[in-house]
């Protein structure tokens, strides 16, 4: 126990380090942070849920002491508990069968990596702001930045300058244009119009897009750390059937309860689309595995998934909410999952 004690320290310590070049602000240090929960998520799959818990604390202590106390809680709220957290997960078992360890099923274990990922974004836009107030105005401002870069590049009409002429006595002087003017100063306030709005809808589903993202990167960081400790050969538990995977239908009633949180004010109302943008990309990866389980042992087969992920590349995430639904409707019906069969 204390060697996985002092393997988890040492995690938690690279795991801070690849977390705090964010601070540098750099292509590198971007992609040295997005590795940041894998040491943890190592430790936890290849040793013990221990060992991912001492990488919490030692993480958490060396940004709070070394560079500010926030940085160290954003860390350990953001990625370090939720990589703990799965890890432990995906280790629990318990006695089957002749002996033999039934472990934590893999559907289960995708619908807390989209709860985690929900909850881990709500936990760091609270660190960051607990105003709700101040948050909003944050996620507005940043919405704003980016219907400018779509408004630059034509994809949303851009207003145009318009001034109206005046006479010598300031007052506007009637001209032939007039009626022309008239109407580009409407159209001018449309396309200013449909600006705000658009920046008003991105902040809305912002934290939605931002639950999805992270259950796509958590579901990553979760398959890659297992592969690394697998080909090291200290993987605790089997390699699951990954094609098979089948979230309860309770995901289903939480993904009913988001729907209506994300009608309540304040922060609840950014749990409830968190948790909607997390379990549609559950439901995704679900679809996704449904299609690889249904199409084994078909002819063709390669062609089929090869299409599909074209499919999805090619249409850069629209083909994405079919699959959402395939995943819904795959969880509703229950198909898949083995049934117990009855004695003679």
């Amino acid at each position: 126990m204390t060697k996985d004690i002092s393997v988890g320290a040492g995690a938690g310590l690279v795991a801070a380090l690849l977390f705090g070049v964010l601070l540098k602000a750099t292509t590198l240090a971007i992609l040295l942070y997005l590795l940041a929960p894998l040491p943890i998520l190592i430790v936890g799959l290849g040793w013990s849920h221990r060992a991912a818990l001492a990488a919490v604390v030692a993480g958490a202590l060396a940004l709070a002491l070394f560079i500010s106390p926030p940085l160290g809680l954003a860390f350990a709220a953001y990625l370090a508990v939720p990589a703990w957290w799965l890890a432990y997960l995906a280790l629990l078992g318990r006695p089957g069968a002749e002996d033999a360890i039934e472990w934590y099923p893999t559907g289960r274990l995708l619908a807390w990596v989209a709860g985690t990922a929900a909850l881990a974004f709500v936990a760091i836009a609270v660190i960051a702001s607990p105003d709700y107030d101040t948050f909003r105005s944050q996620l507005s401002a940043m919405s704003r930045r980016v219907v400018q870069v779509q408004v630059q590049r034509g994809r949303i009409p851009a207003p145009a300058q318009t001034e109206n002429k005046a006479d010598s006595a300031g007052t506007p002087a009637p001209q032939p244009g007039d009626e022309a003017l008239d109407s580009e100063t409407k159209s001018d306030s449309k396309s200013n119009d449909l600006a705000g709005e658009v920046a008003d809808a991105l902040a809305t589903v912002a934290p939605g897009l931002a639950g999805q993202g992270l259950t796509v990167l958590f579901t990553f960081y979760l398959w890659a750390a297992a592969r690394i400790v697998q080909i090291s050969g200290r993987l605790l538990r089997p390699w699951p059937d990954l094609p098979s995977t089948m979230m309860p239908r309770t995901a289903l009633l939480v993904f009913a309860a988001a729907l209506a949180l994300a009608m309540l004010p304040g922060y609840a109302g950014v749990l409830g689309i968190a948790l909607i943008g997390a379990f549609s990309a559950a439901f995704a990866l679900q679809g996704l595995a449904a299609f690889h389980d249904r199409s084994r042992g078909r002819p063709g087969r390669f062609a089929l998934l090869a299409g599909l992920y074209v499919l999805l590349f090619l249409t850069q995430g629209v083909a994405m909410l079919a699959l959402i639904l395939f995943g819904i409707a795959d969880t509703a019906l229950d198909r898949r999952r083995p049934r117990a069969r009855s004695g003679a």
